[in-house]
């Protein structure tokens, strides 16, 4: 894992838990697919040992099969590691498969938030106008 000043041994587990193996230790990060560059990412983020993991769009450049593998270590590190994810994301199936709760933000202004299946049950007008896909 480039970039870092990590004992051998921990950048090996770190790559390890994102589904990474040894070979990908000396990979440069610009020689890796775009699924591999954002398990690197999170790897990264793990070294830090926070109990927060902030995911920006994560899976918005990923085809079907990256992303289904990010979902699945999003999961799997949550669980193992005991950490809140905050995941921003646009894309609402995503965000129906994975949020327990949800803030729904439009202009800069929190709009609604609660359980994420008010993605589906929404009485507000905007998020109603939002989720038909009225003025994105």
């Amino acid at each position: 894992m480039q970039g870092l000043d990590l004992p051998r041994e921990i950048a090996i587990e770190l790559l390890e838990s994102v589904g990474l193996g040894l070979q990908f230790l000396d990979f440069n990060v610009n020689d890796l697919s775009g699924g591999q560059r954002q398990k690197v990412s999170i790897g990264r983020t793990l070294a830090n040992q926070s109990g927060v993991l902030l995911l920006d769009e994560i899976t918005s450049a990923l085809d079907r099969v990256s992303l289904q593998e990010i979902e699945v270590l999003i999961r799997r590190i949550q669980q193992e590691r005991d950490v809140s994810i905050i995941w921003i994301t646009h894309n609402l199936e995503q965000a129906m498969r994975m949020a327990d709760y949800v803030w729904v933000l439009m202009d800069g202004n929190l709009i609604e938030a609660g359980n994420a299946n008010l993605l589906k049950t929404s009485k507000n007008v905007k998020v109603q106008g939002f989720l038909k896909g009225e003025g994105n």
